[in-house]
Order: C-alpha cells, then sequence, then structure tokens
C-alpha cells in the first residue's frame, strides 16, 4: 500500500475520533444545563409546597380566631338575651345567635379541609425535601464526573489533533488536498474500504477492472459513484488487526 493512502486511512481515523471528542465536549455542559434545568424545577416546586403550606397555615390560624370571636359574641348575646323585655328583643337577640352560629360552622368546616390539606402538603414537603437533598448530591457528583470527563477528553483532543498534524505532514499535498474536499463534501467521511468489489459506504459495486486496480493498493483511486478515497484491506491483514477494531472505524 502506497504511504499517501496508508495515511490517508490513519487521518481518516483520527478525524473520526477527533468529531467524536469535539461532540462529548460540546455535550458535556449540555448536560450539565439539563440537569441543573430539573433540580430547578424540582426546587420551585419545593417553595411553591412551602408557600401553599405557609398560607394554609395562616387561613387556619385566622379562622380558629374567627371561630374564637364568634363563640364570644355568642356568650355575650346569650347574656343580653335573659335580660330582654320583650319578645321582639329576645328573638333578635336569638336570630343573631343563630346567625353566629352558622358562621361559626362554616369557620369549622373550612378548618377540617384546611387540615386536610394541610396533611397533604406537609407530605409533599418532607417528601421533596428528602428527595432534593439525594438529588443536589447526585447533581454535584455528575457536575464532578463531567468535569474530569471534559478534562480527559480536552486532553484526547490535544493528542489526536497533534499526531493529525504529523500525518498531514506524512502526507503529499496533492492527497492531502483530495482528502479534505472530499472528507467536506461527504460529510466527513473521505476514505472507503472495498470488500469483495462493493464501496461499503455508498454499497455500489465497482467495475471488476477497476476493482482489481484499487486491490493493488498503488495509486491513489476514487469510488467512481461517492468520490471516497478508496482502499482495499487484504483479509490476512483483517485477520490480524482482530480483535481490535477495523483500520476505517
Amino acid at each position: 500500500m502506497i504511504p499517501d493512502l496508508r495515511h490517508a486511512i490513519h487521518l481518516q481515523s483520527l478525524d473520526q475520533r477527533i468529531a467524536e471528542l469535539e461532540r462529548e465536549i460540546a455535550a458535556l455542559p449540555k448536560h450539565i444545563a439539563e440537569i441543573e434545568r430539573q433540580l430547578d424545577q424540582h426546587l420551585r416546586r419545593l417553595e411553591a409546597d412551602r408557600s401553599a403550606l405557609s398560607g394554609n397555615q395562616k387561613e387556619l390560624k385566622k379562622l380558629e380566631g374567627d371561630v374564637q370571636a364568634q363563640e364570644q359574641k355568642i356568650s355575650k348575646l346569650k347574656d343580653q338575651m335573659l335580660q330582654a323585655k320583650t319578645n321582639v328583643v329576645y328573638r333578635a337577640f336569638q336570630h343573631e345567635i343563630e346567625f353566629c352560629e352558622k358562621e361559626v360552622r362554616k369557620f369549622e368546616d373550612r378548618i377540617l379541609d384546611l387540615m386536610s390539606e394541610s396533611e397533604a402538603l406537609e407530605k409533599n414537603v418532607r417528601a421533596a425535601e428528602a428527595s432534593l437533598k439525594t438529588e443536589k448530591e447526585q447533581v454535584e457528583r455528575e457536575k464532578k464526573d463531567t468535569r474530569d470527563r471534559t478534562a480527559i477528553d480536552r486532553k484526547q483532543l490535544a493528542e489526536g489533533q497533534a499526531e493529525r498534524g504529523r500525518a498531514v505532514s506524512q502526507m503529499s499535498p496533492a492527497a492531502y488536498a483530495a482528502y479534505e474536499r472530499i472528507r467536506r463534501k461527504r460529510g466527513g467521511v473521505a476514505v472507503a474500504e472495498v470488500v469483495e468489489g462493493l464501496c461499503t459506504v455508498c454499497h455500489m459495486v465497482l467495475r471488476p477492472q477497476f476493482y482489481q486496480d484499487v486491490r493493488r493498493n498503488e495509486e491513489v483511486l476514487c469510488c467512481e459513484s461517492c468520490g471516497r478515497i478508496l482502499c482495499y484491506i487484504p483479509p490476512v491483514a483483517a485477520d490480524e488487526a482482530a480483535p481490535g477494531p477495523s483500520v476505517l472505524s
């Protein structure tokens, strides 16, 4: 295999690894932003439950005060009713007492509702507080793991880019220019392996004579269908490479 073809294969392997690292480096901050967004949503929901519980307790306290005020009023009205001089005045006191008693029942019904709501809200708050404690710890672990992963990726990226520079320097200018032109045009894949007369990227069958020329690996030849640089990896070489990845993976 001529050096330009061997270097092109190596260069594509490096470019694919570099692209993979760049995607991962770009994705990691998005992952952090997403888990922080979810945590923030849970915090806001907890604050809403706390606010609802606080409002519940304030209303409950007010109603208990209203009940006490009405009961005191009823007690005074009953004392005054005993001193009524006429039936008209007596009945007026009775009506006012009945009205106050009706208000007390209304307040007490609402108090029962609030107490029921309070139990559910307190349960939600306790559960959310416990869950958030665990979630915050998990988020911090993930953030640390992500920072560590990013540092490793950046180191590997720098090494890959340095190795790419060395590979480029070993190619002829014409071969590298062709490689870059095809890579940009073909979604980052400039080299295609030929297996049993077939371009493994575009899956087109090569002409028999052209296939034989490709098999010799003595010149840089491009697929007549997709335009990618073609290479032939003899079966023995592929077996020797096992169990590692293909030269084009």
